[in-house]
This record gives C-alpha cells, sequence and structure tokens, in this order.
C-alpha cells in the first residue's frame, strides 16, 4: 500500500513501497521532487517469505535456473554453491556495457524506484538488504552514471539496469552531490556499504523493464501535460482565425462518441467562454478547413491513446518482471518471460505517434496563421510591413523541422527484433528505442505547441473581437514575457521564453483557473 505522510509538503511526502499500489503520480513524486521511500511492512515480509525459498534450493542442490545454473545460453551449466556469488557478480560486470550519453537524473530515479517496487512485489527472491540499499542510495541521492543505449528489451532491460547494479556492489560510477564519483566513495560518505550479492540477486536486479517503464511513465505525464497546452495554443489560433464554434457543439461528438473527442470538443467551448465568435449569428466562413474544425477529433484520438498508454504503465510499474519468479506458497520456480517489453514497445510506439500528431495538426495552424493565401484578415506573416520585415514566416520554417523529424522518429521500433544470447533471445522487443525516441518526440512538439502559441499571440494582436478566457490568459502570460512588437526582432529569443513558459506548466494552471476545471 502506498503511504502519505499527510504532515509534509507535496514535494517531500514520504511514499511507501509493498509492489502493489505505486501510482504514475508517485513516480513523478520521487523522480522529479525526490520524495523519500521507504519499504511498506507487507513489502518486507514478502521479501523474506520469497527468500526462504532461494535459501532452501541452494541447501538442497536442487537445479533452478539463474540460481544455480548460468544464464541465457548457459542455463544447462550448473554452478556450485561456492561460486554462486561470484556467477551473481559476473553478471553485473559483464553485462554493464552501455554507450551514450548519461540517462537524466530524473529517469535514473524513476529506475531506482521502479526496480524497487517490483522486487518488494516478493516474487523475486532476493534478500532485504539488497531493497534496502536500493532505497538507502535513492534517498541519499546517489544516482549511478547509466548509458542511455544498449537495452534490445527482451530481458528486461539488462543492460542500463546492471549498471544500477554495478553502483550497489561498489563499482563503477555514481553522481553524487554535483559531482561524478566512484561509487564505492559516494556510497562511504553517504554512509552505506555496498552489497555482496548471493544467488538469485544479480539476476534479480537486471531482468527487467525498468529503464522503458521510467523514460514511458514520464513520457505519458509529459505527454499530457502537453494535450492541455496544445488545447490552450489551438483556443488562441481559433481566436486569431475568428474560427467557427459550431464545429465543437455537443450534438456532433454525442453521435461519434469517443471519450476524448467529446472532452476535447467541452474544452474548447470552456476555453473559448466570453469570446464574441460564441455569439455570432453570421460569420465569415460557411465551415473551417479541418485543422480548425477536427480540433475535437485529432486532439481527441490522441488523448484516448495517451490514456491507454497511462494504463499500460499503470499495470506495468506495479509487475514482476525478472525470471524465474518464485512463488512462495507453493515453493515453485517458473521460468517465464514477463521480461520481455512487448507490451510497453507497442504501447510506446503508439505514443509517439499519438504525441507527433499533436504537433503535426499545430504546425498547419501555424501555417494558416502566417500564410497569406489562408489567413483571412491577419497581415501577411503577422506583420504589417511586409517586405521590410519577414514577420513569423520562418516560425513556420522550424515547427515544420519539428514536425518532419517526428515523422522519422514515429516509425515503430516494436516491428524489429534482431535475436540475442546465441538466438536463445530470438525475439526481442525494442521497447528501449521506443521508450528512447519518445521523449525526442515529445520535446520537439512542446517546441511546436511555443511557436504556435507565439504565432497566435501576434495574431490575436491584430484582431478586434473579444476573446475567450482561454486565449486571454495564455495571451497576458506570453506578453509578460514577450512584449508584442510589430517589427523584426531576434525570434529564437522570443520563442524561447514561450518554451520555458510552456515548460513551467504555468499556462496550464492559469488556464484551468479561469475555466475551473482540468483540462484533460
Amino acid at each position: 500500500m502506498i503511504e502519505m505522510d499527510s504532515a509534509v509538503n507535496h514535494n517531500n511526502r514520504s511514499i511507501s513501497l509493498d509492489g502493489e499500489h505505486l501510482t504514475l503520480e508517485q513516480v513523478l513524486l520521487v523522480a522529479r521532487n525526490n520524495a523519500p521511500v521507504k519499504l511498506h511492512i507487507s513489502g518486507k515480509e514478502k521479501l523474506l517469505k520469497s527468500r526462504k525459498i532461494v535459501e532452501r534450493i541452494i541447501s538442497s542442490g536442487e537445479v533452478a535456473y539463474g540460481i544455480t545454473t548460468g544464464f541465457g545460453k548457459f542455463s544447462d551449466i550448473s554452478i556450485s554453491t561456492e561460486d554462486c556469488s561470484t556467477l551473481q557478480k559476473n553478471i553485473i560486470m559483464s553485462h554493464a556495457c552501455g554507450v551514450g550519453e548519461p540517462l537524466p537524473q530524473e529517469v535514473v530515479r524513476a529506475m531506482m524506484l521502479l526496480r524497487a517496487n517490483s522486487l518488494a512485489k516478493g516474487y523475486s527472491g532476493v534478500r532485504l538488504e539488497l531493497v534496502e540499499l536500493l532505497l538507502g542510495m535513492l534517498n541519499s541521492g546517489i544516482h549511478p552514471v547509466v548509458p542511455c543505449k544498449g537495452s534490445v528489451g527482451a530481458s528486461g532491460d539488462l543492460i542500463p539496469l546492471s549498471h544500477i547494479a554495478l553502483a550497489m556492489i561498489g563499482m563503477g560510477e555514481v553522481e553524487y552531490q554535483g559531482k561524478r564519483m566512484a561509487s564505492q566513495e559516494a556510497l562511504q560518505q553517504a554512509g552505506l556499504c555496498p552489497i555482496s550479492l548471493t544467488a538469485k540477486e544479480g539476476l534479480a536486479l537486471i531482468n527487467g523493464t525498468q529503464y522503458m517503464c521510467a523514460l514511458g511513465s514520464l513520457a505519458v505525464s509529459d505527454a499530457l501535460e502537453l494535450f492541455k497546452s496544445a488545447s490552450i495554443a489551438a483556443v488562441m489560433t481559433f481566436e486569431s482565425l475568428e474560427g467557427i464554434p459550431n464545429a465543437f457543439d455537443s450534438r456532433v461528438h454525442e453521435v461519434r462518441p469517443h471519450q476524448g473527442q467529446g472532452l476535447c470538443a467541452k474544452l474548447m467551448l470552456k476555453l473559448l467562454q466570453g469570446s464574441e465568435l460564441l455569439e455570432r449569428k453570421k460569420h465569415k466562413r460557411v465551415q473551417d478547413a479541418y485543422t480548425l474544425r477536427c480540433i475535437p477529433q485529432v486532439h481527441g484520438a490522441s488523448l484516448d491513446a495517451i490514456n491507454y498508454v497511462k494504463g499500460v504503465l499503470e499495470t506495468e510499474i506495479n509487475s514482476a518482471t525478472d525470471n524465474p519468479l518464485i512463488f512462495p506458497d507453493g515453493g515453485d520456480v517458473i521460468s517465464g518471460g514477463n521480461f520481455h517489453g512487448q507490451p510497453l514497445a507497442l504501447a510506446l510506439d503508439f505514443l509517439a505517434m499519438a504525441v507527433s500528431e499533436l504537433g503535426s495538426i499545430s504546425e498547419r495552424r501555424i501555417e494558416r496563421m502566417v500564410n497569406p493565401s489562408l489567413n483571412g484578415e491577419l497581415p501577411p506573416f503577422l506583420t504589417r510591413n511586409g517586405g521590410l520585415n519577414s514577420g513569423l514566416m520562418l516560425l513556420q520554417y522550424a515547427a515544420a523541422a519539428l514536425v518532419s523529424e517526428n515523422k522519422i522518429l514515429s516509425h515503430p521500433a516494436s516491428v524489429d527484433s534482431i535475436p540475442t544470447s546465441g538466438n536463445q533471445e530470438d525475439h526481442v522487443s525494442m521497447g528501449s528505442i521506443a521508450a528512447h525516441k519518445v521523449r525526442t518526440v515529445i520535446t520537439n512538439v512542446s517546441w511546436v505547441i511555443a511557436a504556435e502559441m507565439l504565432a497566435a499571440s501576434r495574431g490575436m494582436e491584430f484582431i478586434s473581437h473579444k476573446v475567450g478566457q482561454g486565449a486571454e490568459v495564455a495571451h497576458h502570460l506570453i506578453r509578460e514575457r514577450v512584449p508584442f512588437k510589430d517589427a523584426d526582432d531576434i525570434l529564437y529569443q522570443q520563442l524561447d521564453q514561450v518554451y520555458d513558459l510552456l515548460l513551467s506548466g504555468r499556462v496550464n494552471r492559469e488556464a484551468e483557473k479561469a475555466i475551473g476545471e482540468e483540462l484533460g
């Protein structure tokens, strides 16, 4: 059960793990707000219970994969009791071969938390002190240096998880108190001792999906926030181009009752409250282009996809994903395939496509605002003195480049497979690749949405009608950072300001406050 201490503030709530009830919100609290973590009493009991089964196997000499045998292709080689510790240490050293830039601290923290929670379910057979060390490192701010590439997402995320395990045995490197140093040194400074692994423990630490799950957990949270920002940007553009609100009429969406579509249409009307567009009896067009008229259908479909991925992750973060699994009640040890990342691989590919589409339609709205053939009564490229000034012409170029990159990144990683371990692992998920690239997609779309907000805030300077509460709040916040100037200026500096504002979450929060409910 997750326990949160009400006496502490939101950023420092203590989270108690039992392997069953961790939420994505709590993953974020630990990953990004350094919330302290402890083991729930039931988690401790389950760890002790499953460890007894491993000790029984060792003492009896029974053959059990990963406990008294080698790994992967070497699973038919028996390992003596005397060599068990060496076996577990060797697997960590030999598997820690990641490449690329180190993962951000928030990702490493999420990985550590998720691994501890999975072990606390009591199906892995590790000792209590191993999980306590992992949480001790997390709470002390000792973050293993984990290269970002190397996992194929089949026997779990073996390589990145091995770098975390390496730090736990006093080897490898960590980041601690702002410095990169040897793990042994950081543990000593924090008053912690490295652990000597015994039977099953090395394998249990690295046989899981926590790399792709950590990246996915952070990504789906960011995607939900980005959906909100995309809705606000869309309503700002809608005001600038004087759209026709009839497309958001609830009756239209009741006869095609997809949840996200209906919710998005409702949100657009909420954000438009107070706009004179809602009161107009006669509009300047018979109907709008799809980028305005189909906002609920496109944004809503992306929201439904994001929420589907959220559900997959909520299941995964409370799952046992290593191998073999120990079932204490019957004393059984079963070799299965819960480490395989296919459920996450497919979901994260879906997430990349869903977020990419938010950027794709946003770029088309930018084009519609700056293009003199499409933007109605707005000045060409949103400047009255065109020719001498280029206005926001190049803002659309930048958005187009990002959207084009996302088309490549949205190609599914999960349809690929390269066998490993001498063809023992003959189908792999590549879920780690899907997880890695979705972060880039989200970053790219964040820039595109920021560009749309910047363009729409400029467009709103040239309209005469009263705008609704959503666009008004966003416009005000942007103008605090980027004062209106109908002449060319250094454009990247303006875009940086809007991007930082978007990432701060302030636009979303203020818009939600204005309409009196959450945007999604």
